[in-house]
């Protein structure tokens, strides 16, 4: 973010961001608070419909006493700025996905960008859910932000404008990725160009021949109208995806604490109700995309299946000098896998 852009932010957050904390008693028990949530992807979204809900039951169950203003499609902001803008308390709320904490410093959820780290969703529900994912929360704190939830969305598979059959099939491709080095690595594994860029930039980007492909899970895919411009999508399942709620830390620290308990409890159920709804849209999508007749779609055989496989998995020995190999040896231990296999 230019400085330009970042002094407007900072005065954004002295002007704006919490004027009900500065103002007189009075006025404070009569305004509504404003959470700005912020993401990056369409309202017809998992993510963008949970958003949704979790806004109808925070002003629901606080009596009117909160306002939520969701705002999606990167109305705000762009991938690279929405972090910090959440640290400056421009915007109170996203859910990013977990390349964006590497630049952020928080290198460890970036394990969560490894190909086949998981073999189900049950797996990856039983880490962000459990004491690891707390333990990794914990870690946003120095940075200013209060990590609140995952949001785990679905499987990634990969699409381009040729077969992508075997390993080989992805060499000299220019695949958009996230802001993620451990998906970086994996691409460069294929032998691959990654392409870093926005997510709200991929459509015009797959449409004008600037990337050959991409990766994201059928539910993106759709509703960002992918298979318009992509001919092939092969079944990989290859790399798990997710979100982490977060929030500004200063904003919700002074947060009336029964305001605070209430938009809890209102976001432990919006998380259920994510998890449910991401399991039906994804499967959903697909067959949306199925009938669409736009994209070819592979399902691998196994021999493709364990090739894939095989050329990605050394993506785990080479990045673990930026996760930490503690890390990946408690998820290991946690899901039942002694060895990479």
């Amino acid at each position: 973010m230019g400085i330009h852009r970042r002094h407007a932010l900072t005065a954004m957050l002295t002007a704006t961001a919490l004027p009900w904390l500065a103002a007189v008693p009075a006025v404070a028990q009569t305004a509504p608070i404003t959470i700005k949530f912020s993401h990056v992807v369409t309202a017809e979204a998992p993510k963008g419909k949970a958003a949704d809900y979790f806004k109808r039951l925070a002003e629901e169950r606080t009596g009117g006493r909160v306002k939520v203003e969701v705002y999606p499609n990167s109305q705000l902001y762009k991938d690279k700025e929405e972090m910090e803008a959440v640290q400056l308390g421009a915007v109170q709320m996203l859910a990013p996905a977990f390349g964006k904490f590497g630049p952020l410093g928080v290198r460890e959820f970036e394990i969560f960008d490894l190909p086949y780290l998981f073999d189900s969703m049950e797996q990856a529900r039983k880490i962000t859910q459990g004491p690891i994912g707390a333990s990794l929360l914990r870690k946003l704190e120095p940075k200013g932000i209060l990590g609140l939830a995952f949001w785990d969305n679905s499987f990634k598979q990969m699409t381009a404008n040729t077969p992508l059959h075997m390993p080989e099939d992805y060499k000299g491709l220019k695949m958009r990725i996230q802001s993620s080095k451990v998906i970086e690595a994996q691409m460069r594994q294929l032998g691959v160009l990654p392409q870093m860029m926005a997510f709200s930039e991929l459509y015009q980007a797959l449409q004008t021949g600037v990337v050959d492909g991409q990766e994201n899970p059928f539910s993106n895919i759709y509703t960002q109208k992918m298979h318009e411009v992509q001919k092939h999508m092969t079944i990989t399942n290859h790399g798990y995806h997710g979100y982490v709620v977060i929030v500004n830390k200063p904003f919700w620290e002074k947060l009336p604490p029964d305001i605070r308990t209430t938009l809890e409890g209102a976001m432990k159920e919006t998380t259920a109700y994510f998890t449910k709804l991401a399991q039906e849209e994804d499967q959903q999508a697909l067959e949306a995309i199925r009938k669409s007749g736009l994209m070819t779609i592979h399902t691998p055989s196994l021999e493709e299946k364990a090739a894939l496989r095989t050329a990605l998995l050394p993506v785990h020995e080479q990045m673990k000098s930026r996760y930490g190999a503690e890390l990946l040896d408690q998820i290991n231990k946690e899901i039942g896998r002694t060895v990479q296999q």
